[in-house]
């Protein structure tokens, strides 16, 4: 007879093993199938690995510029394999850090690929082949999604000499020469990372600006500043084909007055978008309904249009990022306790508007709400602010002196609707105004609260002081 549960999490990334954790807190029975390992690609081949990456070239970043700091530091170089190793190992320990979360919230984990043979009926292949079926109550999918890969015309990612994110997180060798096609924040953070570690390094973008997701004037300065580390942006251009030998790689690019340009680098690294990992699990079979992206359809508490089956993370509609997934997560671990009876829950749709975005290159850039140009189109009447991090002090102090805060306002309201950042920490601070729109601050309140000195902090209420005409240190 087949394990029976009152939920089963499909996949154990950031979405699904917190689905799986507090589900187990709310005193359902509880299993997470994963085919590959615990916490998902993330915690293994994305985020926390990446930043182990970048941590490393920050390093040497900096001391490369000991002496702007009165250091002295000779003969510093990077050691590549040295580096990805403590990247490994950074994934490896945060791998053992899930295993033991599950464990210890008596989560059932069963290895293996699963599949439904009916709505809430997994088959369960193990890797030697054994087969077994489990039975849920409720299912979660959070399969998660993968690189999408290059047009067949232009040449497939073979991690020899053409990589996906994952490939150039375990690179073979040190690239010399690296061509990196698009600009969202996964390769982006690999161009700065390689090109701190010496790489001579080209972004082409098909928009017409770098993270062409942000603010316009975050990607302007933002070009501006990876530009003056060396890296060759070029925007508004097209892959047109790519060749790769033992070699290396030959290239046609596209620029934006037509011309064809042919290139050749030893390595290249693409990232073009994600696919979700929705074949092969049977949802066909169940009826589970794709939207109009070919992800996983759900409402806003992630049901699936099949009752009792759920979806979180990357297989459904972005943003695709970690965060998101694991409020999902909660959200649908919650709502599946509510629906078993628990009358204390009381689950709360996802509010996209408050959802920050943070990318780690050099500088870090970190959003959340609405751009100035998305609030004029959608009509408000609006305030803007932006204090230069060069007015703040801290950041002065720490030679950190390049970036900004821009905060953007509803005129009539005070509502704040929109904080862009580029600089130094960032992604550290962009939680406060993630907190001021989730509690829907006004600029009252963020004008009267008290901002610690010396520290970079202070540059986000000079921001909401510029706003409102009332900045004081510029």
């Amino acid at each position: 007879m087949a394990d029976i549960y009152d939920v089963i999490v499909l996949g154990s990334g950031p979405g699904g093993y917190v689905a799986a954790i507090r589900a187990a807190q709310l005193g359902l029975k509880v299993a997470v199938v994963e085919r590959e390992l615990l916490g998902g690609i993330c915690l293994n081949w994305g985020c926390i690995p990446t930043k182990a990456l970048l941590r490393s070239a920050e390093v040497l970043h900096n001391f490369k510029h000991a002496a702007d700091f009165g250091l002295s530091a000779d003969n510093v170089k990077a050691d590549l394999p040295a580096v990805v190793k403590r990247s490994r190992g950074v994934a490896s320990q945060l791998n053992q850090g899930v295993t033991y979360l599950l464990k210890k919230n008596k989560v059932t984990v069963h290895m293996g690929t699963g599949k439904f043979t009916a709505p809430g009926k997994l088959s369960v292949t193990a890797e030697d082949g054994s087969s077994t079926t489990i039975e849920g109550k409720h299912v979660i999918i959070a399969t998660g999604a993968r690189a999408r890969e290059l047009p067949k015309k232009t040449g497939k990612a073979d991690g020899k000499r053409i990589w996906t994110y994952r490939h150039a997180m375990t690179p073979p060798e040190m690239p010399t020469k690296l061509l990196v096609i698009g600009s969202g924040a996964i390769v982006i953070e690999f161009a700065s990372f390689y090109n701190d570690m010496g790489a001579e390094v080209t972004v082409i973008e098909m928009m017409d600006r770098v993270v062409p997701v942000e603010d316009a004037e975050v990607s302007a300065f933002l070009e501006k500043a990876l530009k003056k580390q060396g890296i060759k942006i070029q925007t508004s251009t097209k892959l047109e084909d790519i060749k790769a030998d033992d070699a290396g790689v030959a290239v046609k690019i596209k620029g934006k007055d037509g011309t064809i340009v042919e290139a050749t680098f030893s390595h290249v690294i693409a990232a073009v978008g994600i696919v979700p990992n929705i074949e092969n699990i049977g949802l066909e079979d169940i009826g589970v309904e794709p939207d109009e992206r070919f992800h996983v359809k759900i409402d806003d508490l992630g049901r699936t249009n099949v009752k009792g089956v759920w979806a979180i993370g990357d297989c459904v509609a972005g943003p695709w990022l970690a965060h998101k997934a694991s409020h999902e997560g909660i959200t649908v671990a919650e709502a599946i306790a509510q629906d078993l009876g628990n009358t204390e829950v009381h689950p709360h749709p996802l509010d996209r508007r408050n959802i920050p975005g943070c990318t780690y290159c050099h500088p870090q850039i970190a959003s959340v709400g609405l751009t100035e140009a998305k609030a004029k189109e959608a009509g408000y009447e609006i305030k803007v602010g932006n204090f230069p991090f060069i007015g703040n002090g801290k950041a002065i102090a720490l030679g950190e002196p390049e970036g900004f805060v821009k905060t953007v306002f509803d005129a009539k309201t005070g509502e704040l609707l929109g904080a862009h950042m580029i600089g130094a920490e960032v992604t550290e601070l962009i939680q406060g105004f993630v907190i001021g729109k989730t509690l829907e601050t006004t600029e009252e309140e963020l004008i009267n609260a008290i901002f610690p000195h010396p520290t970079i902090s202070e540059t986000m209420h000079e921001s909401t002081l510029a706003a409102f005409g009332r900045v004081i240190h510029i």
